[in-house]
C-alpha cells in the first residue's frame, strides 16, 4: 500500500516541473502580500469611517430633530394663518374683493420641488 502511494506521488511530481511549482509559490506570495495590504487599507478606512460617523451622528440627530420641530411650527403657523384669513374673509367679505380680483404673482420659491 505504501509503495503504491509513493509511486502515485512520484508520478504526480513528474507531471509538474519544479520551476512551475516555484513560480506558483511566488505568485501566491505576491497575491498574499497584496491581499494583506488591501486588508490593512480597508481596516484603516473602517476605523476612519467609524470615527467620522461618531463625530457627526450626534449633530445630525440634533439637527434632524430641530428641522422636524421647525416644520411642525411652520405647519401650525400656516394653519393658524389660514384660519385667521378665513375668519376675516367671512367677517369682512368686501375687504378682500379687490385683492382677489387682481392676481398677484407669488414670488416665493416652491420648497416642495427638488433643486
Amino acid at each position: 500500500m505504501q509503495a503504491a502511494s509513493c509511486e502515485a506521488a512520484r508520478q504526480v511530481k513528474e507531471l509538474i516541473s519544479h520551476s512551475d511549482v516555484n513560480q506558483l509559490k511566488h505568485l501566491q506570495l505576491l497575491t498574499l502580500g497584496r491581499l494583506q495590504d488591501s486588508n490593512a487599507v480597508l481596516s484603516h478606512l473602517n476605523d476612519f469611517s467609524e470615527r467620522s460617523f461618531a463625530a457627526v451622528v450626534n449633530d445630525f440627530s440634533k439637527n434632524t430633530k430641530l428641522v422636524k420641530s421647525m416644520k411642525d411650527d411652520l405647519d401650525y403657523i400656516f394653519a393658524r394663518i389660514r384660519t385667521l384669513k378665513a375668519r376675516l374673509a367671512s367677517q369682512y367679505p368686501n375687504a378682500f374683493d379687490e385683492a382677489t380680483k387682481s392676481e398677484t404673482a407669488d414670488r416665493r420659491p416652491d420648497l416642495e420641488e427638488p433643486i
